[in-house]
């Protein structure tokens, strides 16, 4: 059997219904649209409308709000930075900061910083200059001999 043998089983497709051919055909003059009216014109979708029935969008509560200050940070692994640094995409002697994260391939952007978790071990030595890292992150790259700079603010919290 060749690609171009393939088809459809029988009765698995059904033809487009040709609408507006004539009275005739069943389905003639208005369509299948009803009588006039804002839903007989083309274009139309009332999106949110139930029928006068209040939409769900007025029935349930507004909740919470979007914070213009929060910072979003991108989370990396302790594993990840391994695997680069097995892989020579990092260079160990560096200082690991987001600008060669990126260059490694380890995350795609920078946004608002960059934060290291514990997850994974951490087998190389490495001096470490991000936004952001757990107490965890911190113990374990210390105790592979490494060293973590914080932003003043960070370091406070």
């Amino acid at each position: 059997m060749k690609l171009n043998d393939l088809r459809d089983k029988d009765g698995a497709t059904h033809s487009k219904k040709r609408l507006g051919r004539g009275i005739g055909s069943g389905s003639g003059k208005t369509a299948g649209r009803g009588v006039k009216g804002q839903k007989a014109r083309s274009g139309v979708a009332i999106n949110g409308f139930e029928g006068g029935q209040m939409p769900l969008y007025r029935r349930l509560p507004k909740r919470g709000f979007n914070n213009i200050f929060a910072k979003s940070f991108v989370v990396v692994s302790l594993a990840r930075i391994q695997e680069a640094v097995d892989a020579k995409k990092l260079d160990a002697k560096a200082t690991v900061t987001a600008e060669a994260l990126v260059a490694a391939g380890v995350i795609r952007r920078v946004k608002d910083g960059v934060r290291v978790l514990s997850d994974g071990e951490l087998k190389a030595k490495l001096a470490f200059d991000v936004a952001g890292a757990s107490k965890a992150a911190i113990e374990k790259i210390e105790k592979a001999g490494g060293s973590v700079k914080l932003p003043e603010k960070a370091a406070a919290e």
